[in-house]
């Protein structure tokens, strides 16, 4: 299915992917479902949101090489299954996970990168529920990841999209 196109969005904490996402799902994009260990936030719905796993499920999945990508961000698993990569066409995944796109998959990938300014990131983090995490640990791990980061085809800086 080298042909499968698919739009991927990336963007540091409270950048606006999620609503991103549901624009594109509104227009009748199918949205692949990340893997996680991460613990739900409140109102997030297993298998809507996040298949949430445990610790023991995700390395079994590992193991069963039943991923495309994943990567251990923020000391938690987030995953693409292979299956998905290639039957969906609207993903989020980190820099780290794009990083794993094949070439002869990223020339049918279409990445938007979602670069939000700080302080208004800040705002909506505070207004976020994070069990087990931190603005500030959450905004230094994104500074991190995002170092560099330039393998994208959009860049929207503008809150308000």
């Amino acid at each position: 299915m080298k042909n499968h196109k698919r739009i991927i969005l990336a963007g540091k904490a409270a950048s606006g992917k999620d609503h991103l996402r549901k624009k594109f799902e509104s227009r009748g994009f199918k949205y692949a479902v990340s893997y996680t260990t991460r613990p739900p936030r409140e109102g997030e719905v297993d298998g809507k949101d996040y298949f949430f796993l445990t610790d023991e499920e995700a390395t079994k999945m590992v193991e069963s090489n039943m991923f495309y990508e994943y990567v251990y961000f923020n000391g938690w698993l987030y995953g693409t299954t292979v299956e998905q990569f290639y039957t969906d066409d609207l993903f989020i995944m980190t820099p780290a996970g794009i990083s794993h796109v094949k070439p002869e998959d990223r020339v049918n990938s279409f990445i938007i990168y979602t670069d939000i300014d700080i302080e208004t990131r800040e705002i909506r983090l505070k207004m976020r529920y994070m069990p087990g995490d931190s603005l500030e640990r959450r905004i230094q791990a994104d500074e991190v990841d995002f170092k560099g980061f330039n393998d994208y085809d959009l860049r929207i800086t503008n809150a308000d999209f």
